[in-house]
């Protein structure tokens, strides 16, 4: 699947619930303060910043598959200098990472990588051994009221990849980590009414938009939206803490 832009500003402005659950993420990383961490799939910044403020003598590489997301990033991370760079690459392949980092971050990122096994092989190549893995992304049932309004329309078209915590583990292993967590948990989610269509349309279903006639858009949104009992959704979360062997 090519990846596809985002519109980083709208993202930026309603991702509250991804950076709220990016902070909780963050907060499992043991950091000194002079790591070299990569952030894998940073969007627009937001929880790169909390990161960045925790490594007053670290550097970050903010890395992501949108150029738009970077662009947004860009300027939220303007006053850290030098100690943010920013790499745009999909985690689905070889990073061009030279140096190893000691830690890697993600959020929200890598339910929208088909291939596990390749995404958790590219991490550890750039990791160095002994450096942690503290993740979080879409999981196992994640979604599920949404996954049977699509159906209800007939789109059949599934651009996320929402992993067990079993099959995790055992894809980790085989890409070289220890000391292995993955688990899965509730995460039902309001959005507030005013916002739950473009929530949806930039945070959830922009592949499906965009791979639509522009005058298709809007019907097929609407018709999402209606067959959801309100502005909640019952996000699953993947949670993975991990160590390169």
């Amino acid at each position: 699947m090519t990846a596809r832009d985002w519109d980083g500003a709208t993202y930026d402005r309603i991702s509250g619930p991804q950076a709220r659950w990016g902070a909780a993420v963050l907060d499992r990383l043991p950091l000194v303060g002079d790591e070299r961490v990569l952030d894998a799939g940073c969007g627009s910044g937001r929880v790169t910043e909390a990161l960045l403020e925790r490594l007053p003598g670290g550097h970050v590489i903010a890395l992501d598959a949108s150029g738009q997301m970077l662009e947004t990033a860009r300027t939220r991370l303007a006053r850290f200098g030098d100690r943010v760079s920013f790499v745009q690459a999909d985690l689905g392949r070889p990073l061009p990472i030279e140096q190893p980092v000691d830690a890697i971050l993600s959020t929200a990122t890598f339910h929208w990588v088909p291939d596990h096994d390749a995404l958790f092989r590219n991490l550890a190549t750039v990791l160095r051994p002994g450096g942690r893995l503290v993740a979080q992304c879409g999981g196992a049932g994640n979604l599920a009221t949404m996954m049977r309004a699509l159906d209800e329309i007939g789109e059949t078209d599934r651009p996320w990849t929402f992993a067990t915590a079993e099959e995790t583990r055992a894809q980790l292993e085989a890409a070289g980590f220890t000391e292995i967590e993955a688990w899965l948990h509730d995460e039902p989610t309001a959005i507030p009414a005013a916002d739950f269509a473009t929530f949806l349309a930039t945070v959830v279903l922009g592949h499906n938009l965009e791979r639509r006639a522009p005058a298709d858009r809007e019907p097929f949104l609407r018709s999402v939206v209606d067959r959801l009992p309100g502005p909640e959704l019952d996000y699953v979360r993947l949670n993975i803490v991990a160590r390169r062997g």
